[in-house]
This record gives structure tokens, C-alpha cells and sequence, in this order.
């Protein structure tokens, strides 16, 4: 693993060992982020479907995708106390991109908290955590 990849693998606090699952994959999503959060886990990105719990979850997003609130709600059903939501949108000028206000308003409306986190090329990230009871 390159030293860029294990900031990129700190700063998501992805680890061995954690079951990621994976919602929104398309021809579009970028590889090699892919590729480097299944080589710190030692495993295969779980699919939408999985049953096993997830540690965290890869949520590919674009603006034609859909309902963003409903996505976020999903995205939490099987999720581990604690465990983010990488909200993973296509930077600006990209096919898809969608609106940071947009983000904010879903996110607000599921309960989570956003960080935003620049993690590949053509893709923004933002961490979604659930807010603690008392917290904006």
C-alpha cells in the first residue's frame, strides 16, 4: 500500500477486518479506491443486499440517482452503532454532481452529522455519522 493510500485508509478509519458494504456501484465509481478500502479490510466489499452487519458503508451517489433521504435511511439499515456512511458524489463539473445544500438537507433529515473529506480524483466524500441526541 502506497503511503497516500494508508493517509487515505486513516482519514477513513476503515480497517482489517471490517465488514464495508457497497450501494450505488456503476462503471463510473472509482476503482482504486475501491481496490484499496477490500486490501485494508483483507475481504470483498459487501453488496446492498448482505445480510451480515456492515462497519461502514460506500454509498456511490449521483444527482439523477434519486431520493437522497431515502438512500441515507437505507444506507443505516444494518449499520453498527458508530459505523459512517461514506457519501461518495462526483466533484464539481462532473456528470452527477450533486449540490453540497442538498447533501446538507438529506443528512439533516436522516439525523446524521457531515464531514466532508476529499478521497479520489473525481469523487467528493463525506463522512455521515448519526448525531448524538442533543447535537445539531
Amino acid at each position: 500500500m502506497s503511503t497516500a493510500e494508508r493517509i487515505l485508509a486513516d482519514r477513513l478509519e476503515i480497517t482489517a477486518g471490517q465488514v464495508v458494504r457497497e450501494i450505488g456501484w456503476d462503471e463510473d465509481c472509482d476503482d482504486r479506491l475501491r481496490a484499496a478500502v477490500e486490501e485494508w479490510t483483507g475481504d470483498a466489499l459487501a453488496d446492498a443486499g448482505g445480510e451480515d452487519p456492515a462497519d461502514a458503508v460506500l454509498l456511490w451517489w449521483r444527482e439523477k440517482d434519486g431520493d437522497l433521504f431515502d438512500a441515507l435511511t437505507d444506507a443505516l439499515t444494518g449499520l453498527t452503532a458508530g459505523g459512517p456512511i461514506w457519501l461518495l458524489t462526483p466533484h464539481q463539473g462532473r456528470d452527477g454532481y450533486v449540490e453540497p445544500a442538498d447533501i446538507a438537507e438529506s443528512a439533516a433529515a436522516a439525523g446524521l452529522s457531515r464531514t466532508p473529506l476529499d478521497v479520489a480524483v473525481s469523487w467528493a466524500g463525506t463522512r455521515l455519522d448519526l448525531r448524538r441526541r442533543g447535537t445539531r
